[in-house]
């Protein structure tokens, strides 16, 4: 018997009371459910699954849903608390369990992020060999915090945050069960309040109605937006430095920018300030970005965005949020030009086809005697000498002088350039 069991349903969370027991009673995913039908219903054997979805979305209720279809012995396990031996020690003993003909072992790990690498690394053997199905839950996305080889061997299962028909079920059930009416307990301001404040989350859901169902001791319902923000508090952002919220935030900030969106981007910039991210990170992901997506077209961005940075370095939080949303702001709204970035990533192509081409003797250094000798700067051309500046000459090696990798695209000031280029060499198309 565990700890779980050994608590008295009276003693039980909320959460635990309500927690379904059949796939039946298991409110939302119906795309996870429908996909994973055959194993509910049909007695077929359970591969390894990697469950993956925010908090209080159903992923430990799934699993142990899924436990009682397979007929295998079912071991709860929470990464925090388990280390490479125990995970060994499991496997052997599931290993011995199925050679004898006992039956199947099921391991749930919740959190399976927090396993290391090499803690993963002794799933490997057992998972290969089908000693024991292991069943991991995780809120952060898998492709950044689980090894590949884990991965290959387990089915990712996609889980969603509850949908608003899906918290209103939720919230009756938990008002029948704390003996509440909820249709009274609850302005219609208020009960959007309360799912707004729960983002999707059925454990927080429930958490909540218990506070607000003590709270009704002391102040009749229902109760409206006011009083959820007095009982239940400010709702925390969710959002995780390294984790999902990190990634998929900074790439919806990023494209927004790039798009031309200031609203869009001033948006995210609050998300990710809000949810404690360093400003610093962000700040230096604009100054990449004034290159790769600005460019030429304002040279001036690079410029801001660098500024940005000693700014932001220099004066911190929270006042350095105002010069982040000045450089995000100039950044939205500058003209846009990749082609800097372009033309470097086709001439580092062609650099690793053509190797090292010889360099034309005239643009080589004649330093020395034996430089001069063999030729080196013969033909060179001072571009200055030239009426505007320049001076016709092949700059490139000669088996790549057909080339181009830099291509202004005419907006902003790139099209100013382009226009200079034009005069510049028009003017002395004699020389």
């Amino acid at each position: 018997m565990n700890l779980f069991e050994s608590v008295r349903p009276a003693q039980l969370p909320l959460a635990e009371k309500l927690r379904p027991k059949i796939w039946q009673e298991f409110s939302g995913q119906k795309d996870v459910l429908k996909a994973l039908a055959p194993f509910l219903q049909g007695g077929r054997a359970l591969p390894n699954i990697i469950l993956w979805g925010p908090p209080g979305c159903g992923k430990t209720t799934l699993a142990r849903i899924l436990a009682t279809h397979s007929n295998a012995q079912f071991l709860n396990l929470h990464a925090v608390e388990t280390g490479a031996k125990e995970i060994r020690e499991l496997g052997a003993a599931a290993h011995e369990r199925k050679i004898q003909g006992l039956g199947e072992t099921l391991i749930f790990i919740d959190e399976i992020h927090r396993l290391n690498r090499a803690q993963q690394d002794v799933l490997l053997p057992f998972t290969e060999a089908g000693d024991f199905t292991l069943i991991g839950a995780t809120t952060e996305n898998p492709s950044y915090e689980l090894n590949s080889a884990l991965l290959s061997r387990a089915r990712v299962v996609v889980l969603s945050r509850l949908g608003p028909d899906d918290l209103r079920s939720i919230f009756t059930r938990g008002c029948v069960e704390l003996g509440l009416d909820p249709q009274s307990l609850l302005t219609a301001p208020g009960k959007q309040s309360l799912f707004e404040h729960v983002d999707g989350d059925a454990r927080k859901l429930l958490s909540a109605l218990e506070a607000l169902a003590a709270h009704s001791q002391l102040q009749a319902p229902p109760f409206p937006p006011e009083a959820i923000a007095t009982v239940l508090q400010q709702p925390s952002l969710r959002y995780d430095k390294k984790g999902d919220e990190h990634y998929d935030t900074i790439s919806a900030f990023i494209k927004s920018v790039r798009g031309s969106d200031p609203q869009a981007s001033i948006y995210y910039l609050a998300r990710m300030l809000a949810g404690g991210e360093d400003p610093v990170f962000i700040a230096r992901r604009l100054v990449v970005l004034a290159s790769e997506d600005i460019g030429n077209a304002d040279p001036r961005g690079l410029t801001v965005a660098v500024s940005a940075l000693q700014a932001v370095e220099l004066v911190g939080m929270p006042e350095a949020a105002i010069t982040l949303a000045q450089v995000t702001t100039y950044l939205s709204c500058a003209p846009k030009s990749n082609a800097s970035y372009l033309a470097l990533k086709k001439a580092q192509a062609n650099v690793q086809k053509t190797g090292n081409l010889p360099i034309p003797k005239a643009l080589r250094s004649a330093r020395t005697a034996l430089t001069k000798q063999l030729g080196y700067g013969d033909g060179y051309r001072y571009a200055h000498d030239g009426e505007t500046g320049w001076q016709k000459m092949e700059f490139l090696p000669t088996e790549i002088n057909q080339e181009i990798f830099y291509e202004p695209t005419g907006r902003g000031f790139e099209k100013t350039m382009e226009q200079y280029l034009d005069w510049m060499k028009n003017r002395n198309s004699d020389s």
